[in-house]
């Protein structure tokens, strides 16, 4: 292939691609959790365009494809909520959910001033909550959605100024 995987913020012409791939990738926490009407694959183009206009959207090209994405948007009080980090199944498992989810930590912290990072993760899902742990999440709540999902609440809190000059 030869190409080089490129991370940058989404437009609306992405938004086709960030859905599909949506799909794609969450088959298999539906098929978990046994929920098929879960967001990610009910969400519409028009929605999925109006986040790429109205949030953080970051996505993964390589070449015209669109392999990766991120969402995130800030409160008041700082804290960035950050989902739908999809990498297509076949560049998995290399490093490329770790890079999407430290730039759009990036982003958000010197654009949307984040204070600290907060995602979910299904318990059901343990490569995600291994890759969370490792890019510094800790578990601050679990909430049992149905008999067969509980949501894990993972936060971290953003570097401060000296950190990252340090």
């Amino acid at each position: 292939m030869g190409m080089s995987v490129l991370i940058d913020a989404a437009n609306d012409q992405d938004a086709e691609q960030i859905l599909k791939l949506q799909y794609l990738c969450f088959q298999g926490e539906a098929e978990l959790s046994g929920d098929y009407g879960i967001a990610p694959l009910t969400e519409t183009l028009a929605e999925v365009r109006a986040e790429v206009r109205d949030t953080c959207v970051l996505v993964a090209r390589l070449g015209q494809e669109v392999v990766g994405s991120v969402r995130g948007t800030v409160d008041p009080d700082g804290t960035a909520h950050i989902g739908r980090l999809i990498v297509h199944p076949r560049m998995q498992r290399h490093g490329l959910g770790g890079r999407l989810l430290a730039a759009v930590e990036e982003r958000l912290a010197a654009e949307r001033d984040a204070a600290r990072y907060r995602l979910f993760a299904g318990q059901r899902v343990p490569g995600n909550l291994r890759l969370y742990r490792r890019l510094g999440y800790a578990p601050v709540a679990t909430e049992e959605v149905s008999r067969h999902l509980s949501m894990i609440t993972l936060e971290k809190e953003a570097p401060g100024p000296l950190a990252a000059t340090a």
